[in-house]
């Protein structure tokens, strides 16, 4: 059972306000996150939004607002499947390592 004061600091920890500043328009994001990584995203998402829009001659904010959001679903799956691909790496080798292993230590147990 929480305290009363548990209860308030979760509370207060979940409203915590931060206002950030994304193509040209002020959003306030709630959430118990620290400020700079906030900060830190939306200055990611606002520049990947300018960076689109530069290149185009008429975009509604909504357009440049889904084609950055592809963008960065698209960088988000490809540093996923480098993820998943070192993950594959590194337990091959773990394999091979064990494997050499116990090739290494069969003669000592044979004795």
């Amino acid at each position: 059972m929480l305290s009363s004061a548990s209860r308030n600091l979760r509370r207060w920890r979940l409203t915590k306000t931060i206002e950030v500043d994304i193509f040209g328009q002020r959003y306030t994001i709630k959430g118990d996150t620290d400020d700079a990584y906030v900060k830190r995203v939306a200055a990611y998402v606002d520049a990947q939004m300018q960076q689109l829009a530069g290149g185009m001659k008429t975009a509604t904010p909504t357009k440049v607002a889904v084609l950055a959001a592809i963008n960065i679903a698209h960088q988000l799956f490809q540093t996923e499947q480098r993820c998943e691909q070192g993950e594959a790496d590194v337990e091959r080798r773990a394999l091979c390592l064990m494997e050499s292993i116990d090739e290494h230590l069969q003669p000592a147990r044979n004795r």
